[in-house]
């Protein structure tokens, strides 16, 4: 082999890892733009915000629904809008037939940390005795609409607990002047007490709908609030306990709207079932999983068993603290070494306690 032949094979040789180099400066670019793509992916998830009302100020046993009249008046109408989290709930008082007849008007929101599950007529109560997170929780009413901010806005949500008012519940189950017994083919008494036509096959439906620009999200969530049309009459059921609903499936939204449906129309006048529904947690967190206790970390935590204090070993710098039931379901958080776990009911549940770059668990007996 001559000069000249060596010469062009080792440029060849050159070309050829010179280009394999640069190809794989090329992969790792991308591989690299791809992470950071992800990482920044995740930051917005995470940087989301949840709604737990715990903010809002209440006396105990009691609830807000603008009856204050502190909202922009107009023709009998007091609005008005409270936050909490990245939401921005909407609240419109009507006065229009006078103050003592003032009524939170269809499509606003209310709270509430009352717990009085039995006493019929309550619409700012929830069915459910006692809240998912803590002590408050929000009322919504037919086409009431959130409008999200902050990092939530134009994000995917990740869900909520849900449960019925007492207004609706006991109406539902046992009757009133104008809404029906659910599973019962009659009418309610102030509408005759006629057949109805739906052989008992009631229901109450609560539909969210996502938007983005002022435009409906594809999907919308469906959620029965009350359903009396199974096959095997051992099925029906009246929600009274709170339960998620899961919203990812809506996607990347600015803004949800609920909408209240019934069965129950007879009469002419609409929706005879009350029109509340009770929520807590918007875009919290979902129910967790009892197997994935046992792969945390643990903790000390005394007494154990409790019937209230709870106290979480003081040489942890706690930055949240959630409490789950046995079937994995969020019952309570708090923000500190020490817990009250008297409102929650007797049995074995689990907590979860966060630092800064630690999760820890545990599991307890509450008496």
């Amino acid at each position: 082999m001559n000069g000249m032949a060596i010469i062009a094979i080792s440029k060849l040789i050159y070309c050829l890892t010179s280009f394999k180099i640069k190809a794989m400066r090329k992969i790792y670019k991308m591989a690299s733009l791809a992470c950071l793509g992800l990482m920044l992916s995740t930051t917005n998830i995470n940087a989301q915000v949840v709604s737990d009302f715990e903010n809002l100020t209440l006396s105990p046993n009691s609830y807000w629904d603008g009856a204050d009249m502190n909202g922009t008046h107009n023709a009998g109408l007091f609005m008005s809008t409270f936050t909490d989290g990245d939401g921005i709930f909407p609240n419109v008082f009507d006065t229009v037939y006078g103050a003592i007849y003032g009524f939170m008007k269809e499509g606003s929101f209310g709270y509430s940390n009352q717990q009085d599950s039995s006493t019929a007529g309550e619409g700012f109560s929830s069915f459910a005795y006692g809240t998912t997170m803590g002590n408050n929780y929000a009322v919504g009413k037919n086409k009431s609409m959130i409008e999200l901010t902050g990092t939530t806005q134009g994000s995917t949500l990740t869900g909520m607990y849900v449960t019925n008012s007492t207004y609706a519940g006991i109406s539902m189950r046992d009757g009133d002047t104008f809404g029906k017994v659910f599973g019962d083919s009659l009418s309610a008494s102030g509408h005759g007490s006629v057949n109805d036509n739906s052989n008992g096959e009631d229901f109450f439906l609560l539909t969210i709908q996502g938007y983005t620009g002022g435009n409906p999200t594809v999907n919308k969530v469906e959620f029965y609030l009350a359903d009396f049309r199974f096959s095997d009459n051992t099925q029906d059921y009246i929600l009274n306990t709170w339960k998620w609903v899961d919203l990812s499936s809506l996607g990347n939204v600015d803004s949800v709207q609920f909408f209240l449906t019934s069965s129950d129309t007879t009469g002419g006048f609409g929706m005879n079932t009350p029109n509340f529904f009770c929520f807590d947690d918007f875009n919290g967190t979902a129910p967790t999983s009892i197997n994935e206790f046992s792969q945390e970390n643990k903790i000390s935590i005394y007494p154990n068993p409790t019937s209230d204090i709870l106290n979480i070993d003081n040489s942890i710098a706690v930055t949240k603290v959630s409490v789950f039931d046995i079937t994995g379901k969020v019952v309570m958080n708090a923000y500190s070494n020490q817990i009250n776990v008297s409102n929650i009911s007797t049995g074995v549940h689990f907590i979860k306690v966060e630092t800064d770059d630690t999760i820890y668990t545990e599991r307890f007996i509450k008496q």
